[in-house]
Parts: structure tokens; C-alpha cells; sequence
């Protein structure tokens, strides 16, 4: 068997930074933000996972922030056409990580998973549930695009309860969805506006890639956005099986795709992409998304930067320790500390409700709260807001809010 390469941890980080487009994203030096670039960020990625807390901002904005610079969310709304038009566009949605943003082209690529049996209850509810199924379809068909709330069908009845109690209409467009049958053509107030596939889907789009082949494109996707990545790491950035994620692995080292790594620390076998920049530094200030495909296996930060993170709008407030809407804070090579940030529309204020600092970083906290102000100026100018405000909770508060003091806003 051939001898592994082994890389360092630090060589590890730069690979995975530069893979994932953050190399030379710095605040005031970053390049064109223009619906192409746009484009770029999605297709490297591979995806815009959603999530509709926007207490600073909704989480698919954000990734394009971190990698552009403040740009225009007016145009990536066209884009995704997100309460604009009716008609399907360059882009859709599928479960493709969590829900997430993909491109129509990619819609092939998910055939298994359309085909594949949903959860045994939600098997279950669709069964007793097939005729309800049939008749919302229909509707779509008919009526062409349109969002939930807007279906006329008698079993849409308005529930009071919030999101978790929806009437059993609205449960059947989530399993047409899922089976793909229906197909999000954009949203509206963050609501998906769907259209009946058969209506809407170009014939490209309506090829079945085998599952197979699906799986070694997807997971070959994720080594490329990785850069140098584990086992899990590649099943989790499409949520495919590991059974699965090691047999398309196997059939990318044999075709040169990928090449097989030990990094230093990690402790298990790893694979590089092949043509993964390996820079010998790396310089970005970079406020990332708790969605981010940088952070958002857990397991994965805290092996390759040492970060264990929880984002705290799924914690019990009593339980938080860095606050409620935690970004990571990627400063060079390293996640050198985390802020709670909220955007405070009526006030014209960006928050930073609490600061924290990594401790083996804390001899360092005023030049890094040095390197965050810009960053952080820039997310208030992009919000459209006046000034940075911090409050004096967390182990850097002290330092940022010096950092910013005086800063302008613009």
C-alpha cells in the first residue's frame, strides 16, 4: 500500500481557507460583487444552506459576505428570485445539506435521493394521506406558481400554533417537495413559492443521474470545496451515507481525483483534492455564518481549527455562554474568537451584544479586535446601518469595543 503524504495542521487550514474561496478576503481589498461573482461563490460552494433567523441576517446572505464584501442583496434576490418574479431561474432548492440553495443544473443529481423513502412516519403520513397528496398537486398544476399560504384546497386550513402546526395541505407540498414533484421557483418574505415540476423543470434538468455516478460528482464536489478533508467531512457537506461517501472515495482515488493525506493531529485518514491550492500563508478577516460550509460540521472545526462550536439560537437561554446568534470569527488562518450580533433596524445600530476570544488567543486580543473593527464596519454599512455598538458581556468586549470606538461607518 502506498505511503500516505503527510501534511501539517497549518498546511491543513490554508488548504481548506483557500478551497473554500476565504483566501485574500479582507475587508476593503476583496474584488467584484456583481451577479457573476455571485455565481462563483454558489458554485464553488456547491450550495447556500437557508435558515430564517435574520436577527443580524439570514444565514444564505452570509457566505457572500464573508467572500465579497458588502454587495447588493437586491441582486442575489434576483437571483434566487426571492420577491421577484414567478418563473424557476438559474437556481432552486432541495435538501441538499440541510434545505439549501443549489442550481437548477444540479437538480439531476438528486434523483436518488427524490426516489429514495422519506423517515417510516412520514412514509406513514403520505400513505394515509395519498389523495390529499394528488389533489394539491393538482392545484399547482393548475394554478401555476404560488406559495402554501395561497392554495385553495379545503384542507388548508389557517392554524393558530406557528410553524409546527400547519394544516395537512401544507404537510403535502413538503412531501412533493421532497419527492420533487414540486420544485421552489423562489420565495416570498422568505416563504417558498412553488410550481409543479412537469411544468417548470427545463428537459436538461429532467436527465436521472444514477445514484452511483451522483454520489462520486457530489463527494468529488466536496473535496474540491474542502480542499483536504475526513470520511465524514465529505459525507456531511451533502449528508450522503458514509457506506456510500467511502465507495465513491474510492473509485476518485483511482481516477486521480483524489489523493490520500495524513494530517498532522487528526488522527484518522484524510484526502486532498487534487489541484488544491496549498498556500504558504493565508490573510482574511471574516465574519462566517454559523452555516458556513467552514464551520457547519462541528467536528470539523474542532479538529482542524480547535473551535467547538454551538450556535446559541438552539440552546436554552440559560445555557448560552457566547450569546444567541454566534458568528465565528476566521482571522487568518485561525477562529480566533466569536460575536453575538444583532442588527437593530430601529435604532440604526449594529450590536455586538457579546464578544469572546479563544483563549490560546487571548495574548493577542487587541490587535485581533484591531483586525475585526473593519469587518465589523463593513456588516453595519451593508445593513444599512449607522454605527457598532458593543455591550460589555464577553472575555473580548473590552478590546473590540476600543477597536470600533470612533470607527466610521460608511
Amino acid at each position: 500500500m502506498q505511503q500516505r503524504r503527510r501534511i501539517s495542521a497549518a498546511q491543513a487550514r490554508r488548504t481548506a481557507i483557500a478551497a473554500g474561496g476565504l483566501h485574500g478576503a479582507l475587508p476593503g481589498e476583496r474584488g467584484r460583487t456583481g451577479p457573476a461573482a455571485m455565481a462563483r461563490v454558489v458554485e464553488r460552494l456547491g450550495l447556500l444552506q437557508l435558515d430564517s433567523v435574520n436577527v443580524f441576517e439570514r444565514s444564505h446572505y452570509l457566505p457572500l459576505l464573508a467572500r465579497l464584501g458588502p454587495y447588493d442583496r437586491g441582486v442575489l434576490d434576483r437571483l434566487l428570485h426571492h420577491d421577484r418574479g414567478r418563473g424557476l431561474g438559474r437556481y432552486t432548492e432541495y435538501v441538499a445539506h440541510e434545505a439549501a440553495v443549489i442550481p437548477v443544473g444540479d437538480w439531476p443529481l438528486w434523483a436518488w435521493k427524490r426516489r429514495a423513502p422519506m423517515r417510516p412516519g412520514d412514509e406513514a403520513w403520505a400513505a394515509a394521506h395519498a389523495t390529499l397528496i394528488d389533489e394539491v398537486l393538482a392545484e399547482f398544476a393548475e394554478r401555476g406558481p404560488m406559495r402554501p399560504s395561497e392554495m385553495e384546497h379545503e384542507a388548508h386550513e389557517r392554524l393558530p400554533g406557528g410553524w409546527w402546526n400547519k394544516s395537512d395541505a401544507y404537510w403535502a407540498t413538503a412531501v412533493l417537495f421532497r419527492r420533487g414533484e414540486l420544485v421552489t421557483v423562489g420565495r416570498t418574505r422568505f416563504e417558498r413559492r412553488y410550481a409543479a415540476a412537469d411544468a417548470v423543470l427545463p428537459d436538461a434538468s429532467r436527465v436521472e443521474v444514477p445514484r452511483d455516478d451522483a454520489h462520486r460528482e457530489l463527494v468529488l464536489r466536496a473535496a474540491r470545496a474542502q480542499g483536504v478533508a475526513t470520511l465524514d467531512d465529505l459525507a456531511d457537506h451533502h449528508r450522503l451515507k458514509v457506506a456510500a461517501t467511502k465507495a465513491a472515495v474510492a473509485d476518485l482515488v483511482d481516477a486521480g481525483e483524489l489523493e490520500p493525506v495524513e494530517v498532522e493531529g487528526w488522527g484518522r485518514p484524510a484526502w486532498l483534492a487534487a489541484g488544491a491550492r496549498m498556500p504558504r500563508a493565508v490573510r482574511t478577516t471574516a465574519l462566517l455564518s454559523p452555516f458556513d460550509p467552514i464551520v457547519w460540521h462541528r467536528p470539523r472545526a474542532s479538529r482542524m481549527f480547535g473551535f467547538d462550536y454551538r450556535i446559541g439560537i438552539y440552546t436554552p437561554a440559560e445555557q448560552r455562554v457566547h450569546g444567541y446568534y454566534v458568528l465565528p470569527v476566521l482571522i487568518d488562518d485561525a477562529l480566533v474568537g466569536r460575536v453575538d450580533l444583532k442588527s437593530d433596524r430601529r435604532a440604526g445600530v449594529l450590536r455586538v451584544q457579546v464578544a469572546t476570544i479563544e483563549p490560546e488567543h487571548a495574548a493577542r486580543a487587541g490587535e485581533l479586535a484591531a483586525r475585526l473593527a473593519p469587518a465589523l464596519a463593513e456588516a453595519a454599512a451593508w445593513q444599512g446601518l449607522g454605527a457598532v455598538e458593543v455591550a460589555g458581556a464577553g472575555t473580548w468586549a473590552r478590546e473590540v469595543a476600543e477597536a470600533v470606538r470612533g470607527l466610521e461607518v460608511a
